[in-house]
């Protein structure tokens, strides 16, 4: 790409984050490193879908944000909504894409103009990579950024038949879905623009319904994904309930949130050198004088297994946290659109990485 087109377009990109608080500090600084990784693929495409994908996804946060946050708790007890995206999101969001820029470049160098599509599988198979990762986030986030205000609960997706609380991992609606599959169809429309296609009437990209095939293909493939990171989300990531409120517990930043569980499970054993002063020496009773016998009340404290706490599991399994799903689904969904297709045009993968003669 261009840096005449690429710097400017970076700079306001991230003084629109900075501004609008989309991003962290670190964020800023990671999402310049991924818009620069980006510029350096010979093609504006890259780089311009992660522009559509960061101005829908911020978009979407912004809507009904007031109602949005009212439906979830945020881990510190207060209303839920998305915060600022941190660095780490970023990464879970545009990292494939960004190894496949830089693929391309020790392919063919920085400056290079691309091959039309079809003259050079290789190259072929790079943008649709970086076209599966973006219609897969696009579609994951706006899914849930706009799912969860649909009108009937969500239904775990593991059983349909089960409704969980609004924010619940592995939670679908069928408002969410249609919105991810837009929010795809935008990534794979906006592609065209952008790919190589010859000109020559007798090529078989040039036609109007391979195009269409094209885009129809890439805009499910982004909806599918969507549903992938709700089932790996279902399967491998715990959502943790608020008992009092009903309501799910988010932790900044897609981080894993604290339960009596996995607070239990972090503290000393018995058995630890670090645990033998607090086990030796416990801590006294409360003793209570009562007003009316005037004798003293000694009151023990519960053992850990008795005290009530307000957070549980409800769904999932505590393995993953949000960003780690998001980059496994995101990498799955790429590699994959690149495998299918390798295999519909019959391209050798162990070349991928070799540099072009």
């Amino acid at each position: 790409m261009k840096l005449i087109v690429a710097v400017p377009a970076t700079v306001l990109l991230l003084l629109r984050a900075y501004r609008r608080n989309s991003l962290t500090t670190p964020g800023l600084v990671i999402a310049g490193l991924t818009a620069t990784t980006h510029a350096l693929h010979p093609s504006a495409l890259a780089f311009t879908l992660l522009g559509v994908f960061f101005l829908l996804g911020t978009q979407a946060t912004r809507v009904k944000h007031d109602i949005k946050a009212g439906l979830t708790l945020s881990a510190s007890g207060h209303a839920g909504g998305e915060g600022p995206r941190t660095s780490t999101q970023v990464l879970a969001n545009s990292g494939a894409a960004s190894i496949l820029c830089l693929v391309h470049v020790f392919r063919y160098g920085i400056g290079t103009a691309l091959p039309d599509f079809g003259q050079d599988r290789f190259s072929d198979l790079v943008l649709v990579g970086i076209i599966c990762n973006y219609v897969s986030v696009t579609a994951d986030t706006l899914s849930s950024e706009l799912g969860i205000l649909s009108p009937g609960l969500p239904r775990l997706i593991t059983n349909p038949l089960r409704t969980v609380p609004r924010g619940t991992n592995g939670g679908v609606t069928a408002g969410g879905i249609w919105y991810g599959y837009v929010g795809s169809l935008v990534i794979a429309l906006t592609s065209l623009f952008f790919i190589p296609f010859s000109s020559s009437p007798n090529s078989t990209h040039y036609t109007i319904q391979y195009k269409t095939l094209f885009v129809v293909a890439l805009s499910l493939w982004g909806a599918l994904g969507s549903l992938l990171d709700s089932l790996l989300g279902a399967l491998l990531q715990a959502s943790v309930i608020d008992r009092r409120t009903g309501k799910i517990v988010e932790a900044p930043g897609g981080i894993k949130v604290l339960t009596e569980a996995t607070a239990i499970s972090s503290e000393p054993s018995s058995s630890s050198p670090s645990s033998a002063t607090t086990t030796s020496t416990p801590s006294k009773p409360a003793i209570l004088r009562s007003t009316k016998t005037g004798k003293e009340v000694e009151l023990k404290p519960k053992p850990q297994h008795e005290r009530q706490h307000s957070r549980q599991i409800n769904t999932g399994r505590d393995i993953l946290d949000n960003n780690q799903v998001n980059f496994l689904m995101a990498s799955t969904m790429t590699m994959w659109g690149m495998a299918i297709a390798a295999g519909l045009w019959g391209v050798d993968l162990d070349g991928l990485l070799l540099p072009a003669a």
